[in-house]
């Protein structure tokens, strides 16, 4: 019988609890043996829990016994979290979690710990919640050299957007519903500056290459600039707007990154992304574009990816699953403007206006007879900024996903 414990029990720490008391039968199947929890770490008090005998505050009661194979790390958070798994990963058991900030920032590290002592450290809910992407990045495309990674990788923002353009909804009163339904945090900065987004892309990014990238490097906008006449603009020319965690691998090693609003047309496969949900479209040299879509949040859903981490980890107990990369000997993020994309643009001007400035351009559906909406040719961002700064009357300026 394998042991484990589960550190945290909020919402994805119930949920993985839930899963293994629910599922026990199927998981005993799946790892070869039955999968116990023998303690669940947390501060507070559940006396009214069923198996209230589990519950301890202190982390040593899990490092110091033996029996305990695999933690799940489901605090969220980067102190004690990052303590609490150095500390188990040394004692010789597997951690898995679904903390993103606590991958983006220490993954190096602790995944280094993990090699050093012949024990796993996983993270497949930390991004996508229980979308499975992590592994097969990882494995299924072990073959392709990746090429490109574009995704819709939190599901706050996409709701709002969502609500922006399918009910006519103010960004305002769409966040509002947001918190409203649970999809948002009373303070939302996180989701609706980027921030969550690109320590997802930088995880991705990081998997993908091989080697870490840097989510501090990134550069990262949010959606709160994205108004309802952008969306009805992009909808009347058979586009919409979705925010984006993007990352290309060059063919000079370096990876070149960004978080932000992103015109999408139609037919692209990211653009039927909707409500709360994630999609990840990852391209690789042999295999092409491969589509992963499904819940990125929620307590089943981002236990469910705890969970097969468990059972991973207990089947592979004496042999590693290699899942890893290393830390850049140098800056390995490629400057903004070593890329070029075309741009979606708004302004109080002509279409002779922005073609004088601009040169080619194609007109879109503006949303006014004195406005004027349009795509670029292909612009390094500094470009972007000096062409627009001498349009001038610029309301809107964001890429177009190729």
């Amino acid at each position: 019988m394998a042991k484990v414990a589960i550190m945290g029990y909020g919402t994805v720490g119930s949920g993985v609890y839930d899963i293994i008391k629910m599922n026990s039968a199927k998981l005993a199947k799946s790892a070869d043996e039955e999968i116990e929890v023998k303690y669940i770490l947390d501060i507070r008090d559940f006396p009214d829990h069923p198996e209230k005998h589990l519950f301890t505050k202190d982390v040593n009661d899990i490092i110091n016994d033996s029996e305990i194979s695999v933690v799940s790390e489901v605090m969220g958070g980067l102190h004690p979290a990052y303590e609490f798994t150095k500390q188990l990963l040394e004692s010789g058991k597997s951690v898995v979690t679904s903390n993103k900030e606590l991958v983006a920032t220490y993954g190096s590290d602790l995944l280094a710990i993990a090699k050093e002592k012949n024990v796993n450290y996983m993270f497949e809910a930390s991004v996508g919640g229980g979308i499975p992407v992590i592994r097969p990045l990882s494995r299924c495309l072990c073959a392709n050299n990746i090429i490109k990674i574009a995704g819709i990788l939190n599901g706050t923002t996409n709701y709002i957007l969502y609500q922006m353009i399918t009910n006519n909804k103010s960004f305002d009163t769409a966040l509002k519903d947001a918190q409203a339904n649970g999809y948002a945090e009373r303070n939302p900065a996180a989701d609706i500056e980027g921030h969550d987004a690109c320590r997802k892309i930088a995880i991705l990014a990081s998997l993908a290459s091989g080697t870490e990238v840097d989510y501090s490097k990134i550069s990262t906008e949010g959606i709160t600039a994205i108004t309802l006449d952008d969306v009805k603009c992009a909808g009347a020319s058979d586009y919409v707007i979705k925010l984006i965690g993007y990352a290309e691998f060059l063919k000079n090693g370096k990876v070149y990154a960004h978080v932000a609003p992103m015109l999408i047309d139609k037919k692209n496969m990211l653009s039927g992304i909707d409500d709360v949900m994630n999609g990840v479209l990852v391209t690789g040299d042999a295999v092409g574009e491969v589509m992963f879509y499904g819940p990125g949040a929620g307590k089943l859903p981002t236990a469910s990816a705890v969970v097969a981490d468990i059972v991973d980890s207990v089947i592979h107990r004496t042999a590693r699953k290699g899942m890893a990369w290393i830390k850049a000997d140098e800056d390995n993020t490629a400057p903004a403007d070593e890329m070029k994309f075309r741009y979606f643009i708004r302004a109080d001007k002509s279409t002779g206006d922005a073609a004088a400035v601009f040169g080619n351009v194609t007109e879109l559906c503006g949303i006014s007879e004195t406005e004027t909406a349009f795509i670029t040719s292909p612009l390094t961002y500094a470009e972007a900024e000096t062409l627009t700064a001498q349009l001038g009357g610029v309301k809107t300026a964001i890429r177009v996903l190729d």
